[in-house]
C-alpha cells in the first residue's frame, strides 16, 4: 500500500477543512448537492466524450494503483534471470522450457518462450520492445484521462458558478432564494479547483510515474533475456542488471 498517497490526500483535504474551521466557517457550508452534480457529472461527461472506451476503462482500473501500486520485484527478477542464464549455460536454451508455463507474468513468459524457441537476440529485443511500447502508450493514455479531468474540472466549476449567479439574478426580488444560488456559485468553483489540484492531476502524475517504473522493469527483463540469448556470463548479467535498481 502506498501510504504517501494516503497521507498526501488526507493532508491536502484536511488542511483546507481545518483552515475553513479556523476562519469560523462551517464545514457543512462546503457540502452542496447541486454543485457536486454539476462539477462531478460535467467533468466525467467531458472526459468520457474525449476518451475511447478501452482507454477510459483502463484508466478506471489503474486508479487503484495510487493506493495499491503493482509490485515490481526488481531484485527477484534479477535473481531469476541469473538462474535462467546458469540453466541455459548448463543445459542449453531448451532447458528453460519447463519454466515457461510456471511464469505468471505474460510479458516475461513471452520473452522466455522466444528465448526457448532459439530466436536471435535482435529478434527477441525487437519483439519485446514492440509489446513494451504498446503497453506504455496505452497506460500513459489512460493516465492522461485523469489529466483531462484536472483540466476540465475548474472550467466546469466556473460553469457552475455562472449558473448559480444566473439563479441569483433571476431571484433578486426574493431574498430567501439568493443564498442557495450564491452557495452553488462559490462552492462549485471550490469543487472544480480542489478536485483538479488535490485529486485528478496528482493521480495522473502518480500513474505516469508508475508506468515509467513498469517500463524500466520490463526494459531490465529485455536486457536480461537478450544477454542470456547471447550466452553472456551470469555474473556479468547480474552486474549489468543491478544498474536498474538506481
Amino acid at each position: 500500500m502506498d501510504f504517501l498517497s494516503l497521507a498526501g490526500l488526507v493532508l491536502g483535504v484536511g488542511a483546507i477543512l481545518l483552515g475553513q474551521h479556523l476562519e469560523g466557517g462551517h464545514l457543512s457550508s462546503l457540502l452542496n448537492g447541486p454543485a457536486i452534480l454539476i462539477v462531478g457529472g460535467g467533468t466525467f461527461g467531458a472526459v468520457m466524450l474525449q476518451s475511447p472506451v478501452r482507454i477510459f476503462l483502463r484508466a478506471m482500473r489503474m486508479a487503484a494503483w495510487v493506493i495499491r501500486p503493482p509490485g515490481l520485484p526488481m531484485k527477484a527478477a534479477v535473481e531469476k534471470l541469473v538462474e535462467w542464464s546458469k540453466v541455459a549455460r548448463k543445459e542449453g536454451l531448451l532447458g528453460l522450457e519447463r519454466m515457461v508455463e510456471a511464469e505468471d507474468d505474460l510479458f516475461t513468459r513471452k520473452g522466455l518462450q522466444l528465448l526457448v524457441d532459439g530466436n536471435e537476440p535482435d529478434v527477441i529485443r525487437s519483439t519485446l520492445e514492440v509489446d513494451l511500447g504498446t503497453m506504455e502508450d496505452t497506460d500513459l493514455q489512460a493516465a492522461k484521462v485523469f489529466e483531462g479531468m484536472g483540466g476540465y474540472a475548474p472550467t466546469i466549476g466556473i460553469i457552475g458558478a455562472v449558473m448559480g449567479l444566473i439563479h441569483v439574478m433571476n431571484n433578486l426580488a426574493d431574498p430567501s432564494a439568493l443564498g442557495g444560488g450564491i452557495a452553488v456559485a462559490f462552492v462549485a468553483t471550490i469543487y472544480g479547483v480542489g478536485l483538479a489540484n488535490l485529486v485528478f492531476l496528482p493521480i495522473a502524475n502518480k500513474l505516469k510515474a508508475i508506468v515509467r517504473q513498469q517500463g524500466s522493469y520490463r526494459e531490465m527483463l529485455i536486457e536480461g533475456l537478450v544477454a542470456i540469448a547471447e550466452g553472456e556470463n551470469p555474473t556479468i548479467i547480474e552486474t549489468r542488471l543491478q544498474g536498474y535498481f538506481h
